[in-house]
């Protein structure tokens, strides 16, 4: 049993995959605070429901691409089950995570975004670094941007740790807060290998739009 805040079908909004059509599987409960977070609704909101009757919901959006999000998805201890049977009925799994929680249990062929956090959202203490061994060149890493001094600290993370050599690696600026031109001159002129990540979805919905 899960606690499932929604489900829905919309266009994912960030990622590799940004663009495609996608079935979203938002989970209750998250072990982190994050100063920027657009999904304090998450933190507690939620119903219970089977593997099955997920899974029922995601195959009435007739897509083949999931995304399994939060609050924090590793928190609740079904989700590589869930992730597991996504995978065995055929669909491109994403899963998105803070970074916070080890992401090892995750079954083989789900694709893996960790969203380390950046100093400005007041967590970055709890990113847990030894998930740097589980990831490979189907995952993805994220960092969220608040100012320049959260992307000087990324930029020495991406080095640290040898990240452009394991998988893709996307900026994303905080919305509202940075501007996405800021965020786009900072990367051009460090000549950074990474995705500038402008979370499409909030520019087609209102971003205070639940459930797109």
């Amino acid at each position: 049993m899960l606690t499932v805040n929604e489900i829905f079908h919309s266009i994912q909004g960030e990622s590799t995959f940004s663009g495609w059509p996608c079935a979203f599987i938002r989970l209750s409960w998250c072990n982190l605070r994050c100063d920027y977070c657009d999904t304090v609704y998450a933190y507690e909101e939620g119903s219970e429901m089977t593997i099955e009757q997920i899974l029922e919901r995601v195959a009435r959006y007739d897509v083949k691409l999931v995304e399994i999000t939060g609050g924090e998805p590793l928190v609740q201890q079904e989700t590589p089950e869930l992730a597991k049977r996504l995978l065995e009925s055929n669909y491109t799994t994403l899963i998105e995570t803070s970074g916070s929680l080890d992401i090892g249990s995750l079954p083989d062929g789900c694709r893996r975004i960790v969203d380390f956090k950046t100093p400005s959202c007041g967590m970055a203490g709890k990113n847990l670094w030894a998930n740097v061994s589980h990831l490979c060149d189907t995952d993805e890493v994220k960092f969220v941007i608040g100012n320049r001094a959260d992307f000087e600290w990324a930029r020495e993370r991406i080095i640290e740790h040898s990240l452009l050599n394991l998988c893709p690696v996307s900026m994303s600026p905080v919305f509202g807060k940075l501007e996405n031109r800021l965020l786009a001159e900072w990367i051009l002129n460090d000549s950074l290998e990474v995705r500038l990540n402008l979370q499409i979805h909030k520019y087609i919905w209102d971003p205070k739009t639940r459930g797109v």
